[in-house]
């Protein structure tokens, strides 16, 4: 049966590989973002593999950007089964020297974007009986010196998402949260603006990292178990359950990294798990 598929942050990484794998599957895809040609062109390929496929360019920061298209799908008589919150980027630097607004330009995207996105959709969702998947991230179980304002962001969405077992449960709502750990996206190459700098290295190296794609299947796979949450990577999986049991020898891990780690220049992007 074909299920309806509403992705925010689609445009690349994580989002673009689960339109990807939806796709193949031969699901239909609603898919949001601030990058519209970057959609059209995921687009392109998606309905190459005979996917019926909308764009829709969205920032989940602002009022009504989801509703609208929830309420586009529903004039065509299309309901939505899964939605997935998934748009983030991550601000990283010292506490001392990050501003307040550096934490609400955080928080406006990876928790009330997250939110937004939420209220947005149970409507659509309750009507369906559907699932919401929030992407959080290992950042969520594990704070790290120098990734404050991320990590309370994700430690957020965590909490969220518990929550929401109970609240949306009397709709027929199930709700999934993932965890990635490192993944190839555009997150580390995007600034504390949340602007990605095209060109610019991945800092994390390659055998640290899983592809795309993997992720995706992984994440689709469990969502379609009903798992309350997904941990995405090998070391994802060791770092939470380290972060679940042995909490002070991760802080001690953390502390000895950050303190060979280089102060990053303003505005740089740097390293941090994925949004």
């Amino acid at each position: 049966m074909t299920q309806t598929i509403l992705i925010t942050g689609a445009s690349s990484g994580i989002g673009a590989g689960l339109a990807r794998e939806y796709a193949r599957r031969g699901d239909r895809l609603a898919l949001i973002a601030r990058r519209l040609e970057l959609l059209e062109s995921l687009a392109a390929e998606l309905r190459a593999l005979g996917a019926e496929v909308t764009v829709h360019q969205g920032d989940v920061t602002r009022d009504g950007d989801v509703s609208r298209v929830v309420e586009e799908l529903a004039s065509r008589g299309i309901g939505i089964d899964v939605v997935y919150a998934n748009a983030g980027f991550g601000v990283a630097g010292n506490v001392q020297k990050l501003s307040i607004a550096d934490y609400q330009r955080q928080f406006d995207t990876n928790v009330f974007g997250v939110l937004r996105t939420i209220k947005e959709t149970v409507p659509a969702l309750r009507a369906r009986r559907g699932r919401l998947v929030l992407v959080g991230s290992v950042a969520g179980h594990a704070a790290s010196a120098g990734m404050s304002a991320y990590s309370m962001s994700k430690f957020a969405v965590r909490a969220l998402a518990e929550t929401l077992h109970g609240d949306l449960a009397p709709d027929g709502i199930r709700v999934t949260l993932v965890s990635p750990g490192f993944v190839d996206s555009d997150i580390r190459r995007t600034n504390n603006q949340g602007v990605v700098q095209t060109g610019a290295k991945d800092p994390i190296p390659a055998w640290l990292r899983v592809s795309t794609d993997k992720a995706a299947r992984e994440i689709v796979r469990g969502v379609d178990r009903g798992k309350a949450e997904i941990v995405v990577t090998g070391h994802g999986k060791v770092i939470v359950f380290i972060a679940r049991h042995f909490p002070g020898v991760l802080r001690w891990a953390g502390l000895r990294v950050y303190k060979g780690r280089p102060e990053p220049a303003k505005g740089a992007a740097v390293p941090r798990s994925r949004g």
